[in-house]
């Protein structure tokens, strides 16, 4: 079975969630303190009693915010995730798993295998275990594909555990607890779709720091972060897709929302780094396209910036992540610049045969057409490049400051080194060149030089999680077939039938797979008399179990019985008597849950066969034609049932 990390291996890494734990709990102990002395502070109308309530509710209060600053810190610590590689790299915001607590699942099962499904529970120990330690191991998955598989197939096994034991009108009676990613608010809830979503937020949050600990000053390295990157972007919009009302702020949509262009945004400054490891440097052209990658990457960076300066963003998401996300959008502006001033200043004037193909690049290249002679004149004319480069340089120099001036105003990120050497070396790359095309006898003014029109060759891709590729078996299925066994079915207790069979067979059609189902009952016959019922299901026979057995298998056993005859089980699903009504769908859970709107589309789909058995006979038609031991010619009967 699949292990999670040992949670007590010392790395930087689980060192950091360790002291995630602690702070969550911290967090949690503070907020019940808090909800205790609001309640009496509402209550009491002593004066005295109200004064040293409210004062321990400031110190509570303080407690909180400190626990909260402190929380933050250890969101920002991104150095941790970084990879240890000697090449400088930007740092990535990668982020912290969600916490949850113990969960012990047994009683109720028990309870609901015994209640909904007539069975004894005590076989089904085995299987209980073991749902219950894979939900131990994916709580400290490892940081590689591995983690990646656990939490797959966790989520893919509360799919099944969804159709078996939640029927749509009540729920197990436990409570699912998860603290805030963020802020490490506590939250919990009674609804799957609670635990489902944590899970993929994890998912998510694990591919993020996949792709923070890349090495990306190597092809292999930014290709791995590209899709690590890609792959987060695509839980959480999936999350915010599939799943509404979740009880805590990081799986809001605003957040989400957040955080899909956050990766949307690292994805697009590693498609930079990309092409300046791919690139021949020399280039004009490739200069260009530089440029209006690094202005993409600035815009990117400028709508998630955005997006986390809204009202109910702002004080949620840490001071480091905006201000980082901030200093970004300068910096990539900045080397726009930059990267223009290059090709204009250091790439040797167009031949003839250059000139139409980097005319019509240099057209689309700013947002508005630069001041002074024509494209073509301009292009030729090194004295105009070289006008129009300091421009460019001047410009980038101001944006260089200004990240630098934004960068120190968080005191988190003044600890980072690599960002303070990455801001600082850009800056100086664009001052010395400056001064090297600066001429003394300049008597114009630097004039303004516009904007770089922002262009990617490679779009990012929001890749949602493909959860068929971690193949799981419904640990349950000894329930039988999910089909007719399921939380949403209800039948009649199983029933025992006696049948003998007459000169014309049993009396009986008999329909479908897993289970087999009585299609129709001739009156006055073996199977009439035994009171079997159109509908009924076969789940034994002689005492074999038969909820799985395919349609020969069953005949099978029909066929081999003696004149002693042959005890059948069945059930009849409650519901099923009335003509069509199986698939009577039941109202949704209260709105104040997380519910999993279109998260319910995947379950039905693998339900649909329950309506299928019964209402869509045609689904079978294939089915080789079985052979009839009754008087009947096979005809009368439909073209996928066989009479016996």
């Amino acid at each position: 079975s699949q292990q999670g990390c040992d949670p007590f291996a010392q790395t930087q890494r689980s060192k950091l969630q360790h002291r995630r734990a602690r702070i969550n709990q911290q967090i949690n102990k503070e907020m019940r303190m808090r909800a205790g002395a609001e309640n009496l502070f509402r209550a009491t109308s002593n004066h005295k009693v109200k004064e040293t309530v409210a004062l321990e509710l400031s110190y509570v209060n303080s407690n909180l915010q400190l626990l909260k600053e402190e929380l933050e810190e250890l969101n920002s610590s991104v150095d941790v995730y970084q990879n240890e590689s000697e090449s400088i790299s930007v740092p990535m915001i990668p982020l912290g798993l969600k916490e949850t607590k113990e969960l012990d699942l047994v009683v109720p099962l028990k309870d609901f295998i015994r209640e909904h499904y007539g069975e004894e529970s005590v076989p089904f120990e085995k299987e209980i275990k073991e749902f219950m330690e894979l939900r131990q191991a994916m709580r400290t998955p490892s940081r590689n594909e591995a983690g990646l598989e656990l939490l797959m197939e966790y989520y893919n096994q509360l799919h099944f555990l969804d159709s078996r034991f939640f029927p749509p009108t009540r729920t197990l009676g436990v409570f699912f607890h998860w603290y805030d990613s963020l802020t490490g608010v506590p939250s919990h809830q009674r609804a799957l779709a609670f635990e489902k979503g944590s899970v993929l937020f994890n998912l998510g949050a694990l591919h993020t720091q996949i792709g923070a600990r890349q090495d990306r000053a190597t092809l292999p390295g930014l290709n791995q972060a590209i899709d690590a990157f890609q792959k987060a972007a695509g839980a959480f919009n999936y999350l915010k897709e599939n799943f509404s009302n979740a009880p805590s702020l990081d799986m809001s949509a605003a957040s989400l929302n957040m955080l899909v262009r956050l990766m949307v945004a690292q994805v697009q400054e590693c498609v930079f780094e990309k092409m300046t490891l791919l690139r021949a440097q020399n280039d004009f052209l490739a200069r260009l396209q530089l440029a209006q990658e690094a202005a993409r990457v600035e815009d990117v960076y400028s709508l998630v910036h955005q997006t986390m300066t809204q009202p109910h963003v702002k004080d949620y998401v840490p001071f480091s992540w905006t201000t980082m996300v901030h200093v970004k959008s300068e910096h990539f502006k900045a080397l726009s610049h930059y990267f223009a001033a290059i090709a204009l200043c250091d790439c040797p004037v167009a031949s003839e045969s250059e000139l139409p193909e980097q005319e019509k690049a240099f057209m689309q290249f700013h947002v508005t057409m630069p001041e002074g002679p024509s494209l073509r004149v301009l292009l030729q004319d090194p004295e105009e490049r070289r006008k129009l480069g300091k421009a460019h340089l001047k410009k980038a120099i101001m944006k260089h400051e200004e990240a630098m001036r934004i960068h120190g105003l968080c005191k988190i990120l003044r600890k980072m080194d690599i960002l303070q050497e990455v801001l600082s070396f850009a800056h100086k790359r664009s001052l010395s060149k400056y001064s090297e095309i600066d001429h003394e006898e300049d008597f114009f003014e630097t004039g303004d030089a516009p904007d770089v029109h922002p262009k990617t060759h490679q779009k990012p891709e929001i890749k949602p999680p493909n959860f068929s590729q971690v193949k799981v078996t419904d640990l349950f299925h000894r329930l039988g077939p999910l089909s007719v066994f399921s939380a949403k079915n209800k039948w009649y207790p199983a029933r025992r039938v006696h049948l003998r069979r007459g000169e014309n067979g049993f009396g009986f059609t008999l329909r479908g797979d897993s289970p087999v189902l009585i299609a129709g009952v001739i009156p006055g016959g073996c199977a009439a008399e035994a009171g079997l019922k159109e509908g009924d299901y076969i789940v034994s026979v002689n005492g074999k179990d038969c909820k799985w057995s395919k349609h020969a298998e069953v005949v099978q056993l029909l066929k081999s019985t003696g004149e002693e005859g042959v005890d059948i089980g069945v059930i009849t699903l409650q519901g099923s008597e009335g003509p069509k009504a199986v698939d009577k769908k039941v109202a949704g859970m209260s709105s104040g849950m997380l519910k999993s709107n279109k998260e319910n589309s995947r379950k039905s789909l693998m339900n649909s066969k329950s309506a299928s058995t019964l209402l869509v006979w045609s689904k079978k038609s294939k089915r080789s034609k079985k052979s009839t031991y009754s008087g009947v010619p096979f005809s009368a009967v439909g073209d996928n049932e066989a009479m016996y």
